[in-house]
């Protein structure tokens, strides 16, 4: 049986825009139900609703520019008739991304520095950040920017202290509790462990981004060979 989780509190987000938040602190239980509550919200189709934007522990809901009403009690009144119709537990997964990614040194700015910290071998570190089994919690920081949950504890590892200006795009880093992969080049202090060479946000595409909050995360090991054949593919 899940555990009960209860609402914290609604907040408005300046004029159009209220955010219901459920949690202060990442749980990966919360954050599921936070997903799931998103599709049920979206589902809804109510019409002053222009956007539902899932956070790590809570849901941003944006009105439309004409809605009159209270975005607070709204927000209340959309979020209680969701929760008290029931929730698909199949909502919480979208799809399953598999995410190509090159690991060797040239690529894995920081795993002799993630080495040190962990007092893990770098090829344990590989191991066991490629056969992770990851959920994108939430969208956030820069367009495309997913932040994942389910990084094996023993990775875990402090912000760097000394960001770095740029971050190449496509890197798959790690702090804390999470991995993240940045969308194209960006400033960032999290610890670089490899790079995707997929395009992670293309605005030409239709779907510009390619992570979306809720997908489930796989990442494939590769060598520098077939890191370089991808990325010419593109």
């Amino acid at each position: 049986m899940p555990r009960p989780i209860q609402l914290l509190g609604v907040v408005p987000l300046g004029d159009l825009a209220a955010y219901v938040e459920f949690s202060r602190t990442l749980d990966l239980e919360v954050n599921a139900l936070v997903q799931r509550l998103a599709v049920a919200v979206h589902a809804r189709g109510a019409p002053f609703i222009r956007d539902v934007v899932p956070a790590l522990g809570g849901l941003a809901l944006h009105f439309a520019p004409d809605f009159e009403g209270n975005c607070v009690s709204a927000a209340i009144e959309l979020v209680d008739v969701c929760l008290k119709e029931g929730i698909s537990v199949s909502a919480d997964v979208l799809r399953t991304v598999t995410v190509p990614v090159c690991y060797e040194p040239e690529f894995a700015l920081d795993l002799q520095e993630i080495s040190q910290k962990t007092g893990l071998s770098k090829e344990e570190i590989v191991e066991r950040h490629s056969t992770g089994g990851y959920r994108v919690l939430m969208m956030g920081f820069a367009p495309g920017h997913p932040y994942m949950g389910g990084l094996d504890p023993k990775l875990s590892v402090p912000r760097r202290a000394t960001p770095r200006a740029v971050v190449p795009a496509g890197s798959i880093a790690m702090a804390n509790e999470q991995t993240a992969v940045y969308p194209y080049s960006i400033s960032g202090g999290w610890n670089v462990v490899g790079r995707t060479p997929l395009a992670v946000f293309d605005t030409e595409r239709q779907e510009p981004s390619l992570f979306a909050s809720g997908d489930r995360v796989r990442f494939k090991a590769i060598d520098r060979a077939e890191f370089m054949r991808l990325a010419g593919t593109r």
